[in-house]
């Protein structure tokens, strides 16, 4: 199994003394989180897209670039890519740039995102939300597979047999599907033989076993193989030495950012209870030690059978380093843990 982490760069204000972070310092600790998150061996690290005041990267290719240029092996990827307002040709670009730099370190997750701002940003109608994200990958995924296209279209002007350049290292480019869990999105992405993103971020897991059965029956009816096809599971988390150290450092400020959020959304706020009951054994949320966190990750590679999981911990107004250490964790304890006990699961099956 991979293991990454993932971050939208927040910038929200410390829950307690309402005191923020300047956008510069927030990329600085970015960069080294991105430093650690290599040396300690994690296989991925995602980088949100939002155009918003209290997110900092609004261009992850820009973000993953100069990671890239600072680490060794560690594989960059969007989490995600807002597809349905980005023009894919710059996309494209964008992405094989940071693959060059990388040597060939670059993925994109495409999605539709879980905020709508950059809709009226850019000039693109919420009406149209479906068959922009439809038609921008279709032309994404053409892109990745022909140096020079013919395409044409209804939200962009057409493409008249021309070369798009610079090509990445890796051939083809990899696209992944985010998906928030709805099924339509899961069938899309196994019907064109893509690998899935599932982002479980409330609910209960086992909730979610039907989205990924269905990408893969959608897969086996277009032909493709759907042991080759990967899932990952991107979730909130956040680790500590200690179960209740993690859980008092990590609620104020998910609690904050999550309210923040809710309060625009007409969300019920985020209370301890319900924190508790998100960490819990069989929640969504992967809080507490090395130890629990692996545990919940083995449980739900029953459900899933997954290759990849992501955590998203650096959330609201968490100290720098707080999440360094809850990356190092991730890194150095969590990942051996459950490739140790997914290995004698494989070797006792033959």
């Amino acid at each position: 199994m991979e293991f990454g982490v993932c971050t939208f760069a927040d910038l929200a204000p410390d829950a307690e003394t309402g005191k923020a972070l300047s956008p510069e310092q927030r990329m600085k600790n970015l960069l080294e989180e991105m430093v650690l998150a290599d040396k300690v061996g994690l296989n991925i690290f995602g980088v949100g897209e939002h155009h918003r005041p209290d997110f900092i990267v609004s261009d992850p290719a820009v973000v993953m670039a100069a990671g890239a240029a600072i680490t060794k092996k560690i594989r960059f990827t969007s989490a995600v890519t807002v597809l349905s307002t980005r023009d894919p040709v710059q996309v494209f670009q964008e992405f094989s740039e940071v693959d060059l730099v990388s040597g060939g370190r670059a993925e994109i997750i495409a999605g539709r995102g879980s905020f709508t701002e950059s809709f009226p940003l850019f000039g693109y109608s919420l009406e149209d939300y479906d068959e922009l994200f439809m038609e921008k990958l279709g032309l994404l995924l053409m892109l990745r597979e022909s140096e020079k296209v013919q395409w044409t279209g209804k939200h962009r002007a057409p493409i008249d047999n021309l070369g798009v350049y610079p090509r990445p290292v890796q051939n083809p480019l990899p696209v992944w599907i985010g998906s928030g869990g709805n099924p339509p999105s899961a069938i899309r992405a196994g019907a064109l033989g893509l690998p899935l993103v599932l982002a479980i971020i409330g609910g209960r897991p086992d909730q979610f076993v039907r989205t990924v059965e269905l990408y893969r029956e959608a897969a086996r009816q277009a032909g493709h193989d759907p042991k080759k096809l990967q899932v990952a599971i991107n979730s909130h988390g956040y680790i500590a030495d200690d179960s209740k150290q993690a859980a008092d450092e990590y609620f104020p400020a998910y609690s904050y950012m999550m309210n923040q959020i809710g309060r625009d959304r007409g969300w019920s706020p985020m209370t301890r209870e319900a924190f508790e009951v998100a960490r819990s054994p069989e929640g969504f949320m992967f809080v507490g030690t090395p130890e629990e966190v692996a545990e919940k990750i083995l449980y739900e590679h029953k459900l899933f059978g997954h290759q990849r999981f992501l955590m998203q911990s650096s959330i609201g107004s968490l100290p720098h380093d707080k999440t360094l250490h809850a990356i190092e964790l991730l890194g150095t304890k969590v990942a051996p843990m459950v490739r140790k006990e997914l290995k004698k699961l494989a070797l006792s099956l033959g």
